[in-house]
């Protein structure tokens, strides 16, 4: 099964987290959460979530994770000015591992400069963003590119986000 590592910083958005971890640690796989620091809690936006911190971005290497998940609220932001979260994220889309994101999720790929020519989608408010990046925005619930990158727009869409990023790890057989 994938060892996923996980962004995750405060003011995520409770919901984009705690629901794609569920659906992935039902399928078996292990979610690390990583921040610039670790040994801490982080809490959600809504405040609905706390979520301990397992290692600082230092602690660990790209090398040792399967794919990265990136949840959205303004915790991508947050993250994307740290160029050492920076490195780690252009690591997967480098190597073509899976990448998912949600909502502001994509902002991280847009700091790593990794999605010229690619399809995604994301919150609306990103559209412009995406497309200066060299993205090619498809309004949609879910977009799978190259059978790496899942991405989503809002809460309402993890039905279809988490079904995706669940098979595509299926596909891999990670």
């Amino acid at each position: 099964m994938a060892k996923i590592a996980a962004l995750i910083t405060d003011k995520f958005e409770d919901s984009e987290y705690t629901s794609p971890k569920e659906a992935l640690e039902a399928a078996g796989h292990t979610i690390v959460t990583i921040d610039k620091e670790g040994n801490k809690i982080v809490t959600g936006k809504k405040g609905e979530a706390k979520v301990k911190i397992d290692y600082g971005v230092d602690e660990v290497q790209p090398q040792d994770f399967d794919a990265l998940f990136i949840p959205g609220g303004f915790s991508p932001d947050l993250l994307r000015d740290d160029d050492r979260i920076v490195a780690f994220t252009k690591h997967f889309m480098d190597e073509m591992k899976p990448v998912f994101a949600i909502c502001h999720g994509p902002q991280l790929l847009i700091t790593a400069k990794s999605l010229e020519g690619r399809d995604t989608t994301g919150y609306k408010s990103i559209k412009v963003d995406l497309e200066y990046a060299g993205a090619t925005y498809h309004d949609e619930e879910v977009f799978v590119c190259q059978k790496q990158l899942v991405t989503s727009r809002t809460p309402k869409d993890l039905p279809a986000f988490n079904r995706e990023i669940v098979k595509l790890l299926e596909e891999k057989s990670l």
